[in-house]
């Protein structure tokens, strides 16, 4: 399918950032570049609104790295990890990313999800078929679920070019793809 970006859409970035960090620290030992991301995603479009979920741990340690992604005019929503009697640990924003997506919907043109979760296909495919949103999918391709990509109206692989969207990385952590 053809894409169209032009200049006056109205484009709403929602950043899944657990999955992101995850993938680049998994994959190339190294950490996001978010503001990379989000210039190249938008593709000279009109952003409306460019929002990551992130976790709070009780260390704190992610304050600059909050700071960091307010600076480059990303708005972060928090969630602080829950640590249950088990031990095991949940930090996601399914859920709040979802129902925002939904509710900015009607405002903008395409919405931009970066994330490689196939957890949200249905949300991509409501975005499309109720809200009538192009919606595009912005990941690491391997680890970014087949039926996301599938779903999607097109797909940026951050994977082609990894040392433009990563930083601290090594250079032999960086495999040519095809």
């Amino acid at each position: 399918m053809t894409v169209i970006k032009h200049s006056e859409q109205r484009v709403g970035i929602f950043i899944d950032a657990q999955n992101l960090y995850h993938s680049a620290k998994n994959i190339y030992h190294a950490r996001v570049n978010f503001g990379q991301i989000v210039k190249d995603a938008l593709a000279n479009r009109a952003l409306i609104r460019a929002v990551a979920y992130v976790i709070t741990t009780e260390a704190g340690d992610e304050k600059a790295f909050f700071e960091a992604l307010l600076k480059m005019g990303i708005e972060t929503k928090t969630k602080d990890l829950q640590i249950f009697s088990s031990g095991n640990k949940k930090a996601d924003w399914d859920v709040g990313l979802a129902i925002d997506a939904v509710k900015l919907a009607p405002k903008l043109d395409a919405i931009i999800l970066v994330t490689g979760d196939g957890d949200f296909i249905p949300l991509v495919q409501y975005l499309q078929i109720h809200e009538g949103c192009q919606v595009e999918v912005v990941s690491f391709g391997k680890s970014t679920s087949s039926k996301l990509i599938e779903a999607a109206d097109d797909f940026f692989d951050l994977d082609h070019n990894p040392r433009k969207y990563l930083m601290g990385a090594r250079l032999g952590d960086f495999k040519k793809t095809k």
